[in-house]
């Protein structure tokens, strides 16, 4: 039938739709808006614009009339309807669906508007496409027209079919666009699921979005600097003003593991060490049993019964101790300290690699060395009966503890054997006679640290808990302050002090370690609190931050004129600086090197002192968050604690000890609560993801 129809246009003289003239109350007319085409019937006219009862629910709007196309004009004689459904438009919303478009008579009409190359009027296309021209064909038509098409354009009334020409990048934009509309229902449907996905199979688009979800979390990207659609997605889920939001979408994503820590992002530490570094490093493994410039000076001291003692778990091993017994009755006390500048070379990839990290980070999991792990837990280790290279300090001491003869010098070492502090505190107690040695070092140094009280030296000692995770499980581990850890830590503060002091003696540069002097609470008022944790507290807050510098200077809570940290090169990078120090200072200008000044020293102190700094906070939140952790699968036990002190009384937050956890945490405390009253902590809220925990300590 469609082939027998003449395509010419309407002979009838029409109105120009467009024109607000043309416009009378009671006409059927199509409105223009960006949230979608609808039809509406005029209700009044108000200059140049126009009320309507929009839609099928006949809400009544004021609208230009430029927004408004006339589809079919009031008959005469009608009277005013009363909206789409009424006399004499008759419409219902199924008549104008789009499914009630014959899409072969639509693609019919295209061909012959084709062939003829005419324009037509709506009526005349309505009688082409629908067979007919009521209001209810007229309106489809409209609707069609206006709709997501590009077969026909239509403008001022008029309808002429595009080429196909013009229909190839149409067609193609619109598959584009529909491609696009996929995507972004696809990512919403992912935001608002909220299950684990698999960024291997999205579209790469969506793979960029994640990322940047992953930046803002990590604090490389603000809410501002996400693309638009990313930011309007975060707004319609409500998550665009907290991070912690952010990150427990992605945990709920599979996206970022709820262990993982914030502040590491962008760090050294979160890449590991390139494959560069590591294959440089398996080179001076190799390396090391070659003879290396200055081992012919060192003095060999493998004969000596050398032992380190360290955590079980430690394969980094930077110090040991060893007793001498001279011929003239005196005891020196020696500690080794591991020498990994005989490897490492100053500005060399590795070094400035080191530097980079400050330190290294001893986190719940476990290690992230300052070196890779080859070379700190190999040639650099005091490993037992391994020949190694080191930095010996040697110091005698009076009878009532104060510092006699000392040095220090370049080393052979052989440790006898590697000792937990639990098994050394058994040979310190046991004292066998085959092997006193442990027990006499202990007597040494027990005199050095009364010497230090005398001077002023503060020791707080106390059990330290810390939470390790232990197959992917939050556990606990106590630290119990017995002799063998108090003789080596005395053994390290004996080792600093002799440094310090030889650099005082040549004017050596060092970065050393001081504490301002402290104005403690008087004697009468530390004495009315009970002995332990809430006495050390009121001395604690009194106390300043410790500070370095290249000059030497008092360190107040150590009781010493002068201190520079030197036992653990492995660890700190500082020590290391030290080391060198020494070397060139050692040296006399021989091997070219010199000692840096004070100024350099201080400019490479700067240099690496923001790491260690950024370290520390990185080993703070880890600890935070494995004892929210913790806290999470503890959350209906309690504790006795003792309230230490205040810590914002506005908002009734204490510092309380829990003895049972050997830790000393913020809670919620009564508003009377005295130092050394009795509490019981219960935990109100914890949410290791969010990093929240509110814990409520109530009278015991």
């Amino acid at each position: 039938m469609l082939a027998s129809w003449r395509c010419c246009p309407s002979s009838t003289p029409k109105a120009d739709p467009l024109a607000s003239s043309s416009l009378q109350p009671g006409d059927l007319v199509g409105v223009q808006e960006s949230k979608g085409n609808q039809l509406a019937v005029v209700e009044s006219l108000q200059g140049s614009k126009a009320r309507l009862k929009l839609g099928f629910d006949r809400k009544s709007v004021v609208l230009p009339q430029r927004q408004l196309d006339l589809i079919c004009p009031l008959p005469s004689g009608a009277e005013l309807p009363d909206g789409l459904g009424a006399s004499p438009w008759h419409l219902k919303s199924e008549q104008v669906h789009p499914s009630c478009l014959d899409r072969r008579s639509w693609g019919a009409a295209w061909l012959l508007l084709l062939e003829s190359d005419e324009t037509v009027e709506i009526d005349f296309f309505s009688d082409l496409v629908c067979g007919g021209s009521n209001p209810s064909q007229l309106a489809l038509c409209w609707l069609a027209l206006m709709g997501p098409q590009f077969w026909f354009r239509y403008k001022q009334d008029q309808i002429k079919a595009r080429s196909a020409a013009e229909l190839k990048p149409l067609r193609r934009q619109q598959r584009l666009k529909t491609l696009e509309q996929q995507i972004e229902q696809h990512w919403k449907k992912l935001l608002t699921a909220r299950q684990p996905l698999d960024l291997q199979g999205l579209p790469p688009v969506l793979g960029a979005r994640f990322e940047q979800l992953k930046d803002m979390v990590s604090g490389s990207l603000e809410f501002a600097q996400l693309d638009r659609v990313v930011q309007q997605s975060l707004v319609g889920l409500r998550l665009d003003q907290d991070r912690a939001d952010v990150r427990l979408l992605l945990v709920d994503l599979g996206l970022w593991d709820p262990h993982q820590l914030v502040s590491m992002a962008g760090t050294p530490w979160s890449s590991g060490f390139s494959s560069a570094l590591l294959e440089e490093a398996e080179r001076l493994v190799e390396l090391n049993t070659s003879e290396r410039p200055g081992d012919s000076e060192r003095i060999d001291l493998c004969d000596q019964r050398c032992v380190t003692i360290d955590d079980e778990d430690t394969r980094d091993i930077d110090d040991g101790i060893a007793l001498e017994r001279c011929e003239d009755g005196t005891q020196r006390v020696w500690i080794h300290i591991a020498d990994p500048g005989r490897l490492i070379d100053q500005d060399s990839a590795l070094d400035l690699e080191a530097r980079r990290r400050g330190s290294s980070l001893y986190l719940a999991k476990g290690n992230l060395p300052m070196f890779p792990e080859c070379l700190s837990t190999g040639p650099f280790s005091l490993r037992a009966r391994m020949r190694t290279a080191a930095w010996s300090i040697w110091a005698e001491l009076s009878s009532d503890g104060e510092l006699g003869d000392h040095g220090i010098q370049r080393s052979w070492v052989q440790p006898t054997y590697r000792l937990s502090y639990e098994d050394a505190d058994e040979l310190i107690e046991l004292a066998p006679p085959e092997d006193t040695d442990l027990a006499e070092l202990d007597a040494l140094l027990s005199r050095r640290r009364g010497c230090r009280v005398r001077n002023g030296a503060l020791l707080m000692d106390l059990p330290e808990g810390r939470i390790r995770c232990r197959n992917g499980q939050p556990s606990l581990e106590v630290s119990e302050p017995g002799r063998s850890r108090q003789m080596v830590a005395e053994a390290m503060i004996l080792a600093g002090a002799v440094v310090a002091r030889i650099a005082e003696v040549h004017d050596l540069a060092l970065p050393f370690r001081s504490q301002l002097p402290a104005d403690l609470p008087p004697s009468s008022e530390l004495e009315a609190l009970p002995d332990g944790a809430v006495r050390f507290a009121a001395i604690k807050r009194c106390l300043s931050r410790g500070l370095m510098g290249t000059q030497p200077a008092a360190h107040f809570s150590l009781g010493l004129a002068s201190y520079a940290q030197a036992t653990s090169p492995i660890r700190r990078y500082g020590d290391l600086v030290v080391q060198r120090q020494f070397q060139a200072q050692l040296s006399d200008g021989d091997s070219g090197e010199e000692p840096l000044d004070r100024d350099a020293l201080q400019a490479l102190l700067s240099d690496f002192d923001a790491a260690v700094r950024e370290g520390i906070g990185i080993s703070r939140e880890d600890q935070r968050h494995w004892q929210q952790v913790w806290f999470e699968h503890h959350c209906k036990e309690q504790w006795a604690a003792q309230f230490l002190r205040w810590l914002r009384p506005q908002d009734q937050l204490g510092l309380v000890r829990i003895d049972d956890l050997a830790m000393d945490v913020a809670a919620e405390c009564p508003r009377d609560s005295e130092p050394g009253e009795g509490l019981l902590i219960n935990v109100q809220h914890v949410d290791s993801v969010r990093d929240q925990l509110r814990l409520v300590a109530s009278a015991h």
